[in-house]
This record gives C-alpha cells, sequence and structure tokens, in this order.
C-alpha cells in the first residue's frame, strides 16, 4: 500500500510538472460528446482534490495502528482513489487519443 501511495505522488508530481510546462488542450470532441467528457472531468478534479487528505489521513491511521478507524476511513476513501484513478485515464484516452488535440492552433 506504501508503494501504491509512492506511485501515485510521483505520478501527480510528474502530471502537475506536465501541465505546468505545457499547458492548456482544448477538448475538441463535438456534439453529444461534449457534455459526458465534461461530466467525467469535473468529478475527477473534484475528487482528485479531495481525495489527497483522504488517502494521509487512511494512511496515518493504518501507520498509527489504528486499524479500526483506518478500515472506516479505508472503506469510504478506496472507491474515491478508484474513480479518481479510472476516470483520469479515461478522460485521457478520449482527450488525447479519441479526440486528440489539433496541435498549432489557438
Amino acid at each position: 500500500m506504501l508503494l501504491a501511495l509512492a506511485v501515485s505522488g510521483v505520478f501527480m508530481i510528474s502530471y502537475l510538472t506536465y501541465h505546468n510546462q505545457v499547458g492548456y488542450a482544448p477538448f475538441t470532441g463535438q456534439g453529444a460528446i461534449r457534455p459526458v467528457y465534461f461530466t467525467i472531468l469535473a468529478s475527477h478534479i473534484v475528487l482528485a482534490a479531495l481525495i489527497v487528505p483522504l488517502v494521509l489521513t487512511t494512511v496515518i491511521l493504518a501507520l498509527k495502528g489504528n486499524f479500526p478507524r483506518h478500515r472506516r476511513w479505508a472503506r469510504f476513501t478506496f472507491p474515491l482513489w478508484m474513480y479518481v484513478s479510472v476516470s483520469g485515464i479515461i478522460v485521457y484516452i478520449m482527450a488525447f487519443h479519441i479526440y486528440p488535440p489539433q496541435m498549432g492552433l489557438s
């Protein structure tokens, strides 16, 4: 679990560094897919921000050996963390593989 946390932390740092350097790439999908994409993206962004303190609390409880509270937090934290992980992959595939940005256009 600590390795999963470390890998997630490295991914988050690399993701933020990349987007800080590259900037914004508009979503090019048209029609009915746009509200689907932006709904998934919005829920992903909100939950990605909320998951950080939830994960840290869950991990700290385990490290302190408070396993009854750790289990209660983990039952809530784990599904949210999985949603954030899967929705991030879906957003990436939609934005960069199914509807790739038009390079060179503003």
